[in-house]
C-alpha cells in the first residue's frame, strides 16, 4: 500500500463531525453572550405574555389594555442611559418588540441606541405532558426557525425560551427532564443557526416544602440532563447562556437557611454540571423579594468556590416590583418609576461582582414576589 493510499484509508476510519456553525457565525455568538454578561451587567426580563402583565397591572389598578402595556414598557425603555451601566440587554414579549415609543421610535431603536441588546422571548408557553403527574413542556418550535430568522433581521441578537420543572414526591421524573431538556437543545441550535443568542432557562420551581439539599439535588438533575442533551444537539456552548433558579429551599419549607447556604448549595450544583465553555449564567429571581434576590445574587459572588462563569441576573420582577408599585399608571410618576428601576439596576449590578453591601431601599423591596406554580 503507497504512502497515499494508507493515508486515505486511515482518513475514512475518522468520525465524521459536520459544521453546523462557520467560524464566523461561532464568533458573532460569542460575542454578543460575553456582551450581554459583561462585568456589572445583567439582564431586565420585561416578557411577561399580555396575561402574566395583567397580574402585574391589577395590585395597581392599571386596566391591561394594549395601550398601557405599551406605555409601561416605554417608561422602562427610555430611562434615562445610566441604566446601561448595569443592563445589558432586555428579553421581549413579541408583541412589545414591534411597539414604538409615543413619538414613533421602535423600542429595540431606543434600547440599541443606549447600547442595550435587543432579545425576544421565542417560546409559546408551558403546557402539560401527558403520562406525568402534573409535569409540562413548553412548546413553540414549529416555526422557530423562521420566527428566528425574522427576529435577527428585526434587531434583536439574543432569545430566551423557558421551560419548568417541579419538585414533588415523585417528580421531576426522567420523561419530564429528558423530554425538556431536549427542547432546550432544539431551540439552542435552531436559535444559533439563525445568529441568536439561545438563554436556555430550565426552571426548577420553589413551590413546596423541600428543603435545601433536596433543591440543589433536583437542581443538578437538571442540568445535568440539559447540558447532556446539549451536547448531544452539538449546541455551541461559547455562544449560550443559563438561566436557572438559584439554589434555595421550597417556599413552604419551615427551616429558613441563610444567604451563605444558597450560595454555596448554588454553586456546587453548578460546578457539577455547567460546562466551564459556557460564557454566563443569568440567575432568574423566581418570586424572591428585590432585596432577597439581590442579596442571594450576591452572596453567590462574593463566596468562595469554582466561578469559571460570569454569575449575574436576568431579573423581571425583581427589577419592576417597585417601579410597578411607583409608576401606578399615571404620566406624573413616570420620573420617579424611571429612578427606581435605575437602582434597582445599579444594586444588581453591584450584586453580579460581589459588592453589594445592602441597605438600598426601594418600594417593595422586602415583599414575596412568590407566585405559585408560576406559568406566563
Amino acid at each position: 500500500m503507497s504512502d497515499g493510499q494508507d493515508v486515505l484509508q486511515r482518513r475514512s476510519n475518522m468520525p465524521v463531525f459536520p459544521q453546523y456553525l462557520t467560524p464566523k457565525q461561532e464568533e458573532e455568538l460569542r460575542n454578543i453572550a460575553k456582551a450581554i454578561v459583561a462585568p456589572g451587567k445583567g439582564i431586565l426580563a420585561a416578557d411577561e405574555s399580555t396575561g402574566s402583565i395583567g397580574k402585574r397591572f391589577a395590585p395597581i389598578n392599571v386596566e391591561n389594555s394594549e395601550e398601557n402595556r405599551r406605555r409601561y414598557r416605554e417608561l422602562l425603555f427610555t430611562s434615562d442611559k445610566v441604566a446601561a451601566e448595569n443592563i445589558s440587554g432586555v428579553i421581549m414579549f413579541h408583541e412589545t418588540f414591534y411597539q414604538k415609543t409615543k413619538s414613533g421610535v421602535p423600542f429595540t431603536k431606543v434600547l440599541q441606541d443606549k447600547g442595550i441588546i435587543p432579545g425576544i422571548k421565542v417560546d409559546k408557553g408551558v403546557v402539560p405532558l401527558a403520562g406525568t403527574e402534573n409535569e409540562c413542556t413548553t412548546q413553540g418550535l414549529d416555526g422557530l426557525s423562521e420566527r428566528c430568522a425574522q427576529y435577527k433581521k428585526d434587531g434583536a441578537q439574543f432569545a430566551k425560551w423557558r421551560c419548568v420543572l417541579k419538585i414533588q414526591q415523585y417528580t421531576p421524573s426522567y420523561q419530564a427532564m429528558l423530554e425538556n431538556a431536549n427542547v432546550l437543545a432544539r431551540y439552542a441550535s435552531i436559535c444559533q443557526q439563525n445568529g441568536l443568542v439561545p438563554i436556555v432557562e430550565p426552571e426548577v420551581l420553589p413551590d413546596g416544602d423541600h428543603d435545601l439539599e433536596a433543591a440543589q439535588k433536583v437542581t443538578e438533575q437538571v442540568l445535568a440532563f440539559t447540558y447532556k442533551a446539549l451536547a448531544d444537539h452539538h449546541v455551541y456552548l461559547e455562544g449560550t447562556l443559563l438561566k436557572p433558579n438559584m439554589v434555595t429551599a421550597g417556599m413552604s419549607c419551615p427551616k429558613k437557611f441563610a444567604k451563605e447556604d444558597n450560595a454555596r448549595a448554588t454553586i456546587l450544583a453548578l460546578s457539577r454540571t455547567v460546562p466551564p465553555a459556557v460564557p454566563g449564567v443569568t440567575f432568574l429571581s423566581g418570586g424572591q423579594s428585590e432585596e432577597d434576590a439581590t442579596l442571594n445574587l450576591n452572596m453567590i459572588n462574593a463566596i468562595q468556590g469554582p466561578k469559571p462563569w460570569a454569575l449575574t441576573f436576568s431579573f423581571g420582577r425583581a427589577l419592576q416590583a417597585s417601579v410597578l408599585k411607583i409608576w401606578e399608571g399615571k404620566d406624573e410618576n413616570v420620573a420617579a418609576a424611571q429612578a427606581e428601576l435605575i437602582k434597582r439596576a445599579k444594586a444588581n449590578g453591584l450584586a453580579a461582582v460581589g459588592k453589594y453591601e445592602g441597605g438600598m431601599e426601594s418600594a417593595a423591596g422586602g415583599q414575596s414576589l412568590f407566585v405559585a406554580q408560576h406559568a406566563y
